[in-house]
Protein backbone atom coordinates (compact mmCIF):
# COMPACT_ATOMS: atom_id res chain seq x y z
CA UNK A 1 0.00 0.00 0.00
CA UNK A 2 1.34 2.96 -1.48
CA UNK A 3 1.91 6.08 1.36
CA UNK A 4 1.02 8.84 -1.29
CA UNK A 5 -2.84 8.39 -1.16
CA UNK A 6 -4.47 8.83 -4.77
CA UNK A 7 -6.85 11.41 -5.30
CA UNK A 8 -9.60 10.80 -7.22
CA UNK A 9 -11.00 13.15 -9.71
CA UNK A 10 -15.11 13.83 -8.34
CA UNK A 11 -16.90 15.31 -11.63
CA UNK A 12 -18.53 19.24 -10.55
CA UNK A 13 -22.38 18.58 -10.28
CA UNK A 14 -23.88 20.83 -13.04
CA UNK A 15 -25.17 23.75 -11.30
CA UNK A 16 -29.40 24.21 -10.65
CA UNK A 17 -29.46 27.19 -12.20
CA UNK A 18 -28.19 25.32 -15.64
CA UNK A 19 -31.32 23.49 -15.86
CA UNK A 20 -33.34 26.70 -15.40
CA UNK A 21 -31.34 28.89 -18.10
CA UNK A 22 -31.99 25.87 -20.43
CA UNK A 23 -36.05 26.28 -20.05
CA UNK A 24 -35.79 30.00 -20.24
CA UNK A 25 -33.56 29.31 -23.89
CA UNK A 26 -36.40 27.21 -24.76
CA UNK A 27 -39.26 28.96 -23.32
CA UNK A 28 -38.20 32.73 -24.59
CA UNK A 29 -41.90 33.87 -24.24
CA UNK A 30 -41.40 33.40 -20.09
CA UNK A 31 -38.71 35.64 -19.95
CA UNK A 32 -41.28 38.59 -21.73
CA UNK A 33 -43.97 37.62 -19.21
CA UNK A 34 -41.73 37.70 -16.42
CA UNK A 35 -40.14 41.03 -17.64
CA UNK A 36 -42.89 42.88 -18.50
CA UNK A 37 -44.42 41.12 -14.82
CA UNK A 38 -41.57 42.64 -12.91
CA UNK A 39 -41.81 46.03 -14.89
CA UNK A 40 -45.27 46.18 -13.72
CA UNK A 41 -44.46 45.55 -10.11
CA UNK A 42 -41.46 48.04 -9.98
CA UNK A 43 -43.41 50.58 -11.30
CA UNK A 44 -46.24 50.45 -9.25
CA UNK A 45 -43.96 50.04 -5.54
CA UNK A 46 -42.35 53.13 -7.01
CA UNK A 47 -45.32 54.78 -8.01
CA UNK A 48 -44.56 57.71 -5.24
CA UNK A 49 -41.39 58.22 -7.02
CA UNK A 50 -42.39 57.92 -10.92
CA UNK A 51 -45.62 59.70 -10.71
CA UNK A 52 -45.22 63.52 -11.53
CA UNK A 53 -48.04 64.35 -8.88
CA UNK A 54 -50.22 63.39 -6.33
CA UNK A 55 -52.75 61.52 -8.73
CA UNK A 56 -55.80 62.94 -6.53
CA UNK A 57 -54.82 65.99 -6.80
CA UNK A 58 -58.06 68.27 -8.61
CA UNK A 59 -57.03 70.68 -10.98
CA UNK A 60 -60.23 72.31 -13.01
CA UNK A 61 -57.90 74.88 -14.75
CA UNK A 62 -56.24 72.24 -16.26
CA UNK A 63 -58.53 69.64 -17.06
CA UNK A 64 -58.36 67.63 -20.64
CA UNK A 65 -55.30 68.62 -21.55
CA UNK A 66 -53.08 67.03 -23.80
CA UNK A 67 -50.46 64.64 -22.74
CA UNK A 68 -46.79 67.15 -22.41
CA UNK A 69 -43.52 67.83 -21.02
CA UNK A 70 -45.56 68.19 -17.48
CA UNK A 71 -48.68 65.90 -18.21
CA UNK A 72 -47.13 62.85 -19.84
CA UNK A 73 -50.21 61.24 -20.39
CA UNK A 74 -53.18 64.78 -20.47
CA UNK A 75 -55.06 65.18 -17.52
CA UNK A 76 -58.90 64.01 -16.90
CA UNK A 77 -61.98 65.79 -16.79
CA UNK A 78 -61.27 66.92 -13.33
CA UNK A 79 -57.24 68.30 -14.30
CA UNK A 80 -55.91 65.07 -12.56
CA UNK A 81 -52.68 63.88 -13.96
CA UNK A 82 -53.56 60.60 -16.18
CA UNK A 83 -50.02 59.49 -15.93
CA UNK A 84 -49.83 59.11 -12.05
CA UNK A 85 -53.34 58.09 -12.06
CA UNK A 86 -52.38 54.94 -14.26
CA UNK A 87 -48.76 54.40 -12.31
CA UNK A 88 -50.82 53.76 -9.31
CA UNK A 89 -53.46 52.33 -10.51
CA UNK A 90 -51.27 49.18 -11.30
CA UNK A 91 -51.00 49.12 -7.29
CA UNK A 92 -54.81 48.24 -6.65
CA UNK A 93 -54.68 45.44 -9.72
CA UNK A 94 -51.94 44.14 -8.05
CA UNK A 95 -53.02 44.14 -5.00
CA UNK A 96 -56.46 42.69 -5.88
CA UNK A 97 -54.82 39.76 -8.00
CA UNK A 98 -52.48 38.64 -5.79
CA UNK A 99 -54.38 38.72 -2.59
CA UNK A 100 -57.32 36.88 -4.31
CA UNK A 101 -55.00 34.14 -5.90
CA UNK A 102 -53.93 33.59 -2.08
CA UNK A 103 -56.84 33.85 -0.12
CA UNK A 104 -59.03 31.69 -2.60
CA UNK A 105 -55.70 28.89 -3.45
CA UNK A 106 -55.49 28.68 1.23
CA UNK A 107 -59.31 28.35 1.26
CA UNK A 108 -59.77 26.02 -1.60
CA UNK A 109 -56.74 23.92 -0.46
CA UNK A 110 -57.93 23.41 2.93
CA UNK A 111 -61.68 22.49 1.60
CA UNK A 112 -60.41 20.35 -0.33
CA UNK A 113 -58.27 18.21 0.99
CA UNK A 114 -60.66 17.91 3.52
CA UNK A 115 -63.44 17.00 1.03
CA UNK A 116 -61.22 14.33 -1.07
CA UNK A 117 -60.13 12.75 2.36
CA UNK A 118 -63.33 12.45 3.94
CA UNK A 119 -66.23 10.64 1.58
CA UNK A 120 -68.80 11.55 4.80
CA UNK A 121 -68.34 15.67 4.11
CA UNK A 122 -67.75 15.25 0.42
CA UNK A 123 -71.28 15.22 -0.95
CA UNK A 124 -72.43 18.23 0.70
CA UNK A 125 -69.30 20.26 0.37
CA UNK A 126 -69.34 19.68 -3.63
CA UNK A 127 -72.51 20.76 -3.70
CA UNK A 128 -72.04 23.67 -2.18
CA UNK A 129 -68.99 24.19 -4.17
CA UNK A 130 -71.71 23.64 -7.26
CA UNK A 131 -74.32 25.72 -6.22
CA UNK A 132 -71.43 29.02 -6.67
CA UNK A 133 -69.96 27.29 -9.60
CA UNK A 134 -73.77 28.09 -11.11
CA UNK A 135 -73.49 32.15 -10.47
CA UNK A 136 -71.16 34.08 -12.74
CA UNK A 137 -68.35 35.33 -10.64
CA UNK A 138 -69.08 38.75 -11.65
CA UNK A 139 -72.21 38.79 -10.83
CA UNK A 140 -71.80 37.09 -7.32
CA UNK A 141 -69.35 39.90 -6.47
CA UNK A 142 -71.52 42.74 -7.37
CA UNK A 143 -73.76 41.10 -5.35
CA UNK A 144 -71.69 41.13 -2.26
CA UNK A 145 -70.35 44.61 -3.17
CA UNK A 146 -73.94 45.71 -2.48
CA UNK A 147 -74.24 44.38 0.56
CA UNK A 148 -71.30 46.57 1.99
CA UNK A 149 -69.67 49.77 1.36
CA UNK A 150 -67.15 50.19 -1.33
CA UNK A 151 -63.46 49.21 -0.48
CA UNK A 152 -60.57 47.40 -1.50
CA UNK A 153 -60.89 44.72 1.36
CA UNK A 154 -64.12 44.03 0.02
CA UNK A 155 -63.67 43.98 -3.18
CA UNK A 156 -60.96 41.48 -2.73
CA UNK A 157 -63.50 38.82 -0.68
CA UNK A 158 -65.72 39.31 -3.24
CA UNK A 159 -63.93 38.30 -6.25
CA UNK A 160 -62.28 35.54 -4.39
CA UNK A 161 -65.39 33.75 -3.15
CA UNK A 162 -66.30 32.51 -6.82
CA UNK A 163 -62.52 30.97 -7.31
CA UNK A 164 -62.90 29.24 -4.29
CA UNK A 165 -64.64 26.16 -6.08
CA UNK A 166 -62.46 25.62 -8.59
CA UNK A 167 -59.68 25.38 -6.62
CA UNK A 168 -61.62 22.90 -4.52
CA UNK A 169 -62.83 21.01 -7.44
CA UNK A 170 -58.64 20.60 -8.34
CA UNK A 171 -57.47 19.47 -5.18
CA UNK A 172 -60.81 16.97 -4.65
CA UNK A 173 -59.67 15.48 -7.79
CA UNK A 174 -56.05 15.15 -7.18
CA UNK A 175 -56.58 13.60 -3.30
CA UNK A 176 -59.04 11.28 -5.37
CA UNK A 177 -56.57 9.73 -7.16
CA UNK A 178 -54.17 9.11 -4.70
CA UNK A 179 -56.26 8.48 -2.03
CA UNK A 180 -56.24 4.72 -2.66
CA UNK A 181 -52.88 3.89 -2.82
CA UNK A 182 -51.02 1.58 -0.41
CA UNK A 183 -48.75 3.98 1.14
CA UNK A 184 -51.84 5.76 2.39
CA UNK A 185 -53.66 2.87 3.32
CA UNK A 186 -50.25 1.90 5.24
CA UNK A 187 -50.27 5.58 6.94
CA UNK A 188 -53.78 5.18 8.28
CA UNK A 189 -53.53 1.67 9.52
CA UNK A 190 -50.43 2.73 11.66
CA UNK A 191 -52.73 5.23 13.39
CA UNK A 192 -51.11 8.22 11.69
CA UNK A 193 -53.60 11.40 12.04
CA UNK A 194 -55.65 12.94 9.72
CA UNK A 195 -53.39 16.44 9.68
CA UNK A 196 -50.42 14.86 9.30
CA UNK A 197 -51.85 12.26 6.77
CA UNK A 198 -52.83 15.30 4.62
CA UNK A 199 -49.83 17.85 5.11
CA UNK A 200 -47.35 15.03 4.65
CA UNK A 201 -48.86 12.79 1.31
CA UNK A 202 -51.41 14.63 -0.12
CA UNK A 203 -50.62 18.48 0.10
CA UNK A 204 -46.87 18.06 -2.01
CA UNK A 205 -49.06 16.25 -4.64
CA UNK A 206 -51.46 19.58 -4.96
CA UNK A 207 -48.71 22.08 -4.96
CA UNK A 208 -47.49 22.11 -8.31
CA UNK A 209 -50.91 22.58 -10.08
CA UNK A 210 -51.89 24.59 -7.64
CA UNK A 211 -49.52 27.21 -7.84
CA UNK A 212 -50.12 27.27 -12.02
CA UNK A 213 -54.30 27.50 -11.14
CA UNK A 214 -52.69 30.43 -8.35
CA UNK A 215 -51.71 32.53 -11.99
CA UNK A 216 -54.47 32.13 -13.91
CA UNK A 217 -56.79 33.23 -10.49
CA UNK A 218 -54.44 36.46 -10.62
CA UNK A 219 -55.10 37.01 -14.13
CA UNK A 220 -58.91 36.75 -13.81
CA UNK A 221 -59.12 39.07 -10.61
CA UNK A 222 -57.31 41.70 -11.98
CA UNK A 223 -59.75 41.59 -15.27
CA UNK A 224 -62.83 41.37 -12.81
CA UNK A 225 -61.84 43.97 -10.36
CA UNK A 226 -60.90 45.75 -13.60
CA UNK A 227 -64.84 45.25 -14.91
CA UNK A 228 -66.13 46.28 -11.38
CA UNK A 229 -64.24 49.45 -10.83
CA UNK A 230 -65.83 50.34 -14.52
CA UNK A 231 -68.87 49.58 -13.54
CA UNK A 232 -69.18 51.53 -10.40
CA UNK A 233 -69.36 48.65 -8.04
CA UNK A 234 -65.47 48.40 -7.19
CA UNK A 235 -62.79 50.15 -5.74
CA UNK A 236 -63.63 53.64 -4.37
CA UNK A 237 -63.56 56.34 -7.04
CA UNK A 238 -61.07 58.25 -5.19
CA UNK A 239 -59.11 55.36 -5.32
CA UNK A 240 -57.29 55.11 -8.53
CA UNK A 241 -57.62 51.90 -10.33
CA UNK A 242 -57.68 51.22 -14.03
CA UNK A 243 -60.76 50.30 -14.14
CA UNK A 244 -62.28 53.52 -12.88
CA UNK A 245 -60.07 55.59 -15.44
CA UNK A 246 -61.50 54.39 -18.09
CA UNK A 247 -65.42 54.61 -16.94
CA UNK A 248 -64.35 58.46 -16.17
CA UNK A 249 -62.78 58.61 -19.44
CA UNK A 250 -65.65 56.96 -21.34
CA UNK A 251 -67.85 60.06 -22.36
CA UNK A 252 -64.77 61.87 -23.73
CA UNK A 253 -63.99 58.59 -25.70
CA UNK A 254 -63.97 60.47 -28.94
CA UNK A 255 -62.24 63.36 -27.88
CA UNK A 256 -59.47 62.04 -26.38
CA UNK A 257 -59.08 57.97 -26.88
CA UNK A 258 -55.98 57.50 -25.12
CA UNK A 259 -57.36 58.67 -21.93
CA UNK A 260 -59.08 55.11 -22.27
CA UNK A 261 -56.55 53.07 -23.91
CA UNK A 262 -53.71 53.84 -21.97
CA UNK A 263 -55.10 52.08 -18.74
CA UNK A 264 -56.34 49.20 -20.99
CA UNK A 265 -53.22 48.65 -22.41
CA UNK A 266 -51.77 48.37 -19.01
CA UNK A 267 -54.45 46.28 -17.93
CA UNK A 268 -54.04 44.07 -21.09
CA UNK A 269 -50.23 43.87 -20.39
CA UNK A 270 -50.42 42.78 -17.38
CA UNK A 271 -52.84 40.34 -17.44
CA UNK A 272 -50.93 38.79 -20.28
CA UNK A 273 -47.76 38.53 -18.70
CA UNK A 274 -49.44 37.34 -15.37
CA UNK A 275 -50.18 34.41 -17.96
CA UNK A 276 -47.08 33.88 -19.72
CA UNK A 277 -45.72 33.30 -16.89
CA UNK A 278 -48.01 30.65 -15.43
CA UNK A 279 -47.98 28.77 -18.89
CA UNK A 280 -43.72 28.54 -18.40
CA UNK A 281 -44.66 27.45 -14.48
CA UNK A 282 -47.45 24.96 -16.33
CA UNK A 283 -44.20 23.29 -18.42
CA UNK A 284 -41.88 23.73 -15.48
CA UNK A 285 -44.10 21.63 -13.20
CA UNK A 286 -45.95 19.55 -15.29
CA UNK A 287 -43.84 15.91 -15.48
CA UNK A 288 -45.32 15.16 -18.22
CA UNK A 289 -44.30 17.95 -20.33
CA UNK A 290 -40.75 18.44 -18.97
CA UNK A 291 -40.41 14.39 -20.45
CA UNK A 292 -41.67 15.77 -23.64
CA UNK A 293 -38.88 18.31 -23.58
Amino acid sequence: MSGASESIAIPDAPPARAGVVAFLRRHPTVVIGCTLLLAIVIASIAAPWLGTVDPISINPGQRLKSPSAEYWFGTDRFGRDLYSRVIYGGRISLIVGLSVAALATVIGLAIGLVSGYLRAVDAVVMRVMDGMMAIPAIMLAIALIALSKASVLIVIIAVALPEIPRVVRLVRAIVLTIREQPYIEAATATGTSLPRILLRHFLPNALPPLIVQATYICASAVLIEAALSFLGAGTPPEVPSWGNIMAEARPYFQLKPMMVLLPGIFLAVTVLAINLVGDGLRDMLDPRLARKM
